[in-house]
């Protein structure tokens, strides 16, 4: 049962990111240089997000819980390549669609799920000690 959850919770968040992704390219401005690094910029981090997000398996949460230290696969140059990787898909998109005020959501995503990161981390360090720090030092955010 818990598989299923997780399968049909990676489905609806990566379906939802590809929905908005397919929105903002039929409803945006006509093309120009800006609309393409835009999308060159959401279409991969699209790919990258659901890759951490399955390489992330039964340890995803919503909360800060210390289910399994993940550190392969995207897991093991970034701890938290969801949190980079949605970041820059909305980045993208922002660019996408041009419309500056979207940078908003933006300015308000980053530093909370830098605050996120520091509570799992915070988690992690308390369930897994010195794996986890060492674990640290060689990753990046």
């Amino acid at each position: 049962m818990a598989d299923l959850k997780n399968i049909v919770s990676m489905f609806v968040q990566f379906s939802a990111a590809a929905l908005i992704l397919i929105i903002a390219l039929v409803l945006s401005r006509p093309w120009n240089n800006a609309r393409l690094v835009g999308l060159a910029i959401a279409l991969p981090s699209i790919g990258l997000l659901v890759t951490a997000r399955l390489q992330l398996g039964r340890s995803f949460s919503l909360t800060p819980q210390a289910r399994g230290l993940v550190t392969h696969g995207l897991y093991s140059k970034f701890r938290n390549p969801m949190y980079v990787f949605s970041a820059l898909y909305l980045l993208g998109l922002t660019i996408l669609v041009q419309r500056p005020y979207l940078l908003l959501f933006f300015c308000v995503l980053v530093p909370v799920q830098i605050m996120r990161a520091r509570r799992e981390a915070h988690v992690l360090e308390e369930r897994f000690g010195e794996a986890y720090r060492e674990y640290k030092r060689q990753t990046w955010f």
